[in-house]
């Protein structure tokens, strides 16, 4: 969960250049789907040059990064896909489109990708026209996706906008919808047993500070009590039981390791910290197909 050290990281500046917005008053409330996108989007909107600047070299412009461990889909396979070719997908909270280009670079069949904040699908044309693997790309709301359904093999999401809606359950609903029978579902998110610790990645992130089960969602505010800035918490079983209300079918849970000549520190994540505990978990789920496998 992001306390005091991660909002100091998040209002440096980016090679002396690029600053992230000035952090709120912190509050622990409950936040409906309404006020958590129109946060998100005010605040990555404002954050998107100076995170780009930031860890745009680590992401690559045409890489496929599962988290800050550094898991790649090259070497994770995570995605499950057999003939590229043949393959449609849709990535989730897409930022600036690094791991669909990966996909598009691959020979994929077609990648279209979305986000809340308009300044990173910017960076994505920018990536884009330099690359010269381009991924459409749309503004939109993870609680409400505007495609049709059963429109793609695979939904996927690389810390997308998951961290950042109040309900697992009606994303994970919008993403099945989307998925044709077969398809698969994968998304990476912050690993929950991270909530009840600092966001600090040295010894003192050892100390358990909050309670796992406490839901409230973290929020910065501005002197009015507008939210600035939401993430919000579940549990595992949050998680495992909105998979399962969506009518997808849990395979897999990887919670990577921290590995080895690894020194990169991103907020709360660091070789420290990495090495005990789990900083990130990666959900692999599957739509069954009439066949009901």
């Amino acid at each position: 969960m992001p306390d005091d050290s991660e909002r100091a990281e998040r209002t440096g500046a980016a090679d002396g250049a690029d600053a992230y917005p000035a952090p709120g008053r912190v509050e622990r409330r409950m936040v409906d789907a309404d006020e958590s996108a129109r946060a998100g989007r005010w605040w990555w909107d404002g954050a998107a040059d100076a995170y780009q600047a930031d860890h745009g070299a680590f992401l690559g412009d045409a890489d496929f990064v599962w988290c800050p461990e550094g898991l790649t889909e090259a070497e994770a396979g995570l995605l499950g896909v057999e003939d590229m070719a043949a393959t449609r997908f849709l990535e989730v909270g897409c930022g600036a489109g690094q791991c669909g280009r990966w996909l598009r670079a691959q020979g994929a069949r077609e990648v279209v990708g979305f986000d809340l904040s308009l300044r990173q699908l910017r960076h994505s044309h920018r990536i884009d026209e330099r690359t010269g693997h381009r991924v459409p790309a749309v503004q939109a709301d993870a609680q409400r996706l505007p495609f049709a359904d059963a429109s793609f093999d695979v939904v996927f999401s690389s810390f997308g906008a998951f961290p950042f809606v109040p309900s697992a359950y009606d994303a994970l609903a919008e993403a099945a919808r989307v998925l044709r029978p077969g398809g698969r579902l994968v998304f990476s998110v912050t690993h929950p047993v991270r909530w009840g610790f600092p966001d600090d990645p040295t010894e003192e992130g050892f100390t358990l500070h909050q309670s796992y089960f406490d839901r409230r969602a973290y929020v910065e505010e501005d002197d009015h009590g507008n939210a600035l800035y939401v993430e919000h918490h579940h549990t595992v079983g949050d998680w495992v039981r909105g998979i399962a209300g969506a009518g997808l079918v849990l395979r897999d849970l990887v919670e990577p390791e921290w590995p080895e000549g690894h020194d990169r520190v991103w907020g709360g994540w660091g070789p420290v910290r990495g090495r005990m505990i789990p900083g990130t978990a990666v959900f692999v789920a599957v739509r069954p197909d009439r066949g009901g496998r």
